[in-house]
């Protein structure tokens, strides 16, 4: 009989726990998988590639049915104890949310039970004891909370399969079945908050299909302020209820439907008679979704606000990607906590989200301000008032037309060093600075735009042929347009999939505005090849990363009360930079503070209903003082010490001395294993090689960074191995292929000759096919570890 101890973890799962599992009643096929990756593994970028982490993997996931895990087992060979698996299995079951937890080494398990207290929290059991699902499905209702038979139904309703095997992703999972429970436990008010790209709408079609087909809600209203979000919803995820939805549009009511897709403009008007849904009694509707519930309805004196109230028996659940909590605005005061939340920074440690690049532009009038010289006038012939203007007066009061042209210039200059037909959403300040920088790239880009005029395209409210095209350019297939300026329309629910390149040319105070914007650059196409995006910032709005508030929880900032002093409120109101939302439009409404102005120049009274016009001016100098690249530490924060102490600091928490580095560096199989484990803790590799400007590989990198080495150049490695003779006790035809190896590595690095594809490839097909090379050294083994001892000579410190 075979020694358990030789059984590698596999063996141990095929031979014991899996057996286990099926005498204790579970179903294999439909109960039972193993070895689920429940992430995709982060992106990381060096250059222009990409290369994935590692995912996050489990080695059972138990469901009571599909979508609904209720257990999660870790196992181990049997070299290790019953325990050793616990503490991350323990890591995986509280990301997942699921409440029974197992670690085994094939001689029984370790259970330890999230809904249990005191002693009765971890237990050993024999293999002969495991639970059955049904005592694990009581476990689960306990843990959720789950106390009646009708709450149970509800909980327990199918997902929805089109029969494509698309399934919903961890977090996804973990929304809907939070969501389920917790309106079958009889919650009303429901806030789910989930990044851009993640999934929102998806996520909201199951919690209805599962809420509809149970029983649980007959009617349904899914509000939304864009036509495009309408659109996309019933085109995309809810074309599944077919002939029982409709769209609620030309303000006429059909009360046959049971799900109902609507604008808040077409329910609402400012006079009585377009309050159209008032013409559904107020019990009409039994559960109701808001998509983007930061922007109008989020304002408690909101006239769409009123819809919500007028439905206030019906369940109401809000989603959002960016929660709005100000001191007048405040999703969490209507609907509660979120009852979950599945941020930016998660999404993209889980490489379900791009990660992305920041270019910073500074202009010389930017940085510095621009003061008007004695007697300038402007391109009407009317004089300039003489103050210091500066990036907050640009194209918002002050309009410089070689600014413009500038900004456009490196926009167009980046793309040509990228890739022309990158898709690029260019955020400007409004729909005037958005129009003239259309012109503006017209004109950098006439090449193309001489045979496509539609290379570049103005989407914005006012233009019908932009809007137009806005399907074009959000559709990966459709090439045209590749460049699309824009104010506000695209700042949010626009499914831009293959947006590669972000710009910001206007000035952004809304954390909430900034995160919808970076947001149209997160989702991921890897058909055609959307694995990151570029974000070109002229405005330094990427300040916003370094807030503490740019990926943490939102905080009420000022509750009202009776105690309140009023007019205390109403002077901090002033001075708050907090965007107000126009109900008709559902655009943000900019409030721009004051300029510095010069003493002695007075300038007209403007009345609130006479905004002040802006002032256009050609003839002055702007250039780029700066631009650079910054770097963000891997819990996405800009890095603001320099990178090479950031390295040193990362790379000294995991190698004590350079002895403990040289040791981990000289008995690793594969050198590319430490580059991946050194790029998921923060080291930015291809950062660094740029740094050092040599031709060194990442062992020299590593030594010199952080541990004050100084670095060889890969040939300088490989011309000490030649002047050492030490190829002499190989065959001629070996010697000849480690010494086409020893010039592979000086021209691209350690990691191409570790890989056997290395053999496929000039010069090494010139010394016989794979198997032919191999036979010269005796035997794979015997190449394996010439090699290995090529890398020794390399790295030899004397």
């Amino acid at each position: 009989m075979t020694d358990k101890k030789n059984l590698s973890e596999r063996d141990i799962c095929t031979k014991f726990i899996t057996p286990a599992l099926e005498t204790s009643g579970w179903d294999k096929l439909t109960q039972v998988l193993e070895e689920v990756s429940f992430t995709d593994g982060k992106i990381y970028v060096k250059g222009k590639m990409t290369a994935r982490g590692t995912r996050k993997r489990a080695d059972y996931i138990l469901y009571y049915k599909p979508n609904i895990p209720i257990a999660i087992i870790e196992a181990k060979d049997n070299n290790h104890s019953v325990r050793a698996g616990i503490q991350q299995a323990l890591d995986y079951a509280t990301i997942l949310d699921i409440p029974c937890v197992f670690s085994s080494n094939g001689d029984g398990f370790l259970f330890h039970d999230r809904t249990a207290s005191g002693q009765n929290l971890e237990t050993e059991i024999g293999l002969d004891q495991f639970p059955s699902p049904e005592q694990l499905w009581e476990k689960y209702k306990r843990y959720k909370g789950i106390t009646t038979t009708d709450a149970e139904k509800v909980v327990s309703q199918d997902y929805y399969f089109d029969g494509t095997g698309r399934k919903p992703r961890y977090y996804q999972q973990i929304a809907v079945n939070r969501t389920v429970e917790a309106i079958a436990n009889g919650q009303n008010r429901i806030l789910l908050v989930m990044a851009t790209g993640t999934g929102k709408t998806y996520t909201a079609f199951q919690i209805i299909h599962r809420l509809w087909k149970s029983g649980a809600k007959k009617r349904i209203l899914f509000l939304a302020d864009r036509n495009a979000l309408i659109d996309q919803t019933r085109r995309g995820d809810f074309k599944h209820f077919k002939d029982k939805m409709t769209v609620v549009k030309h303000r006429m009511v059909d009360k046959s439907y049971e799900i109902y897709l609507a604008l808040y403009q077409g329910l609402a008007g400012n006079e009585e008679e377009k309050n159209i849904y008032k013409q559904f009694s107020p019990g009409f509707f039994d559960l109701i979704v808001v998509d983007e519930c930061h922007r109008g309805s989020a304002r408690e004196d909101s006239s769409w606000r009123e819809i919500l109230t007028y439905f206030k028996a019906a369940t109401q659940i809000g989603l959002t990607a960016t929660p709005r909590e100000t001191d007048t605005i405040s999703n969490t005061e209507y609907f509660n906590e979120p009852i979950y939340t599945y941020s930016l920074k998660q999404g993209i440690d889980d490489g379900f989200l791009a990660p992305y690049r920041v270019i910073r532009i500074g202009l010389n009038i930017d940085l510095e301000g621009w003061r008007p010289e004695s007697g300038k006038l402007d391109k009407y012939g009317n004089p300039i008032e003489d103050r210091i203007y500066n990036r907050r007066d640009f194209e918002k009061t002050v309009v410089i037309d070689e600014r413009t042209d500038t900004v456009a210039k490196k926009i167009t200059e980046f793309l040509k060093g990228y890739d022309r037909y990158a898709k690029t959403i260019v955020f400007c300040a409004d729909i005037d600075h958005a129009e003239r920088m259309r012109s503006a790239l017209q004109r950098h880009n006439a090449d193309i735009a001489a045979g496509n005029h539609k290379y570049i395209m103005q989407i914005t409210g006012d233009n019908d042929e932009g809007k137009r095209e806005l399907d074009n350019f959000i559709n990966p297939e459709e090439k045209i347009p590749v460049i699309a300026t824009t104010s506000e329309l695209m700042t949010t629910g626009v499914d831009a999939q293959t947006c590669k390149v972000i710009v910001l040319d206007s000035n952004i105070n809304s954390m909430t505005k900034f995160k919808q914007i970076i947001g149209r650059g997160t989702r991921i196409n890897e058909e055609y090849g959307k694995l990151y995006f570029t974000i070109l910032d002229f405005r330094n709005a990427t300040d916003l990363f370094a807030d503490r508030d740019f990926d943490g929880d939102p905080i009420r900032i000022k509750p009202v009360t009776e105690e309140t002093d009023l007019g205390e409120v109403v002077e901090e109101e002033e001075n708050d930079n907090t965007a107000i939302i126009d109900e008709e439009s559902g655009e943000e409404i900019k409030m721009e503070p004051p300029s510095i102005r010069y003493p002695g120049y007075d300038l007209p009274e403007t009345t609130a209903s006479e905004p002040r016009q802006k002032i256009y001016v050609n003839g002055v100098d702007v250039s780029v003082l700066i631009s650079r690249e910054l770097y963000f530490d891997h819990n996405g924060r800009p890095i603001t010490v320099s990178l090479k102490d950031y390295t040193k600091e990362i790379i000294k928490g995991q190698f004590a001395s350079l002895d403990d580095f040289m040791n981990k560096w000289k008995n690793s199989d594969r050198k590319e294993a430490i580059t991946a484990e050194l790029m998921e803790q923060g080291v930015m590799v291809e950062a660094l090689y740029e740094a050092v400007d040599k031709q060194v590989d990442l062992f020299d990198l590593i030594c010199h960074v952080a541990y004050d080495q100084p670095p060889l150049t890969r040939k300088e490695r490989a011309n000490n191995v030649k002047k050492r003779n030490y190829f002499t006790k190989y065959g001629e035809q070996a010697k000849k292929v480690l010494e086409a190896l020893l010039d592979k590595y000086a021209d691209e690095g350690i990691e191409n000759i570790e890989s056997m594809e290395v053999l496929k490839v000039k010069p090494l097909t010139d010394y016989g096919s794979p198997v032919e090379i191999i036979k010269e050294f005796g035997s794979k083994d015997n190449y394996l570890a010439a090699v290995k001892e090529l890398e020794n000579e390399l790295y030899r410190t004397a």
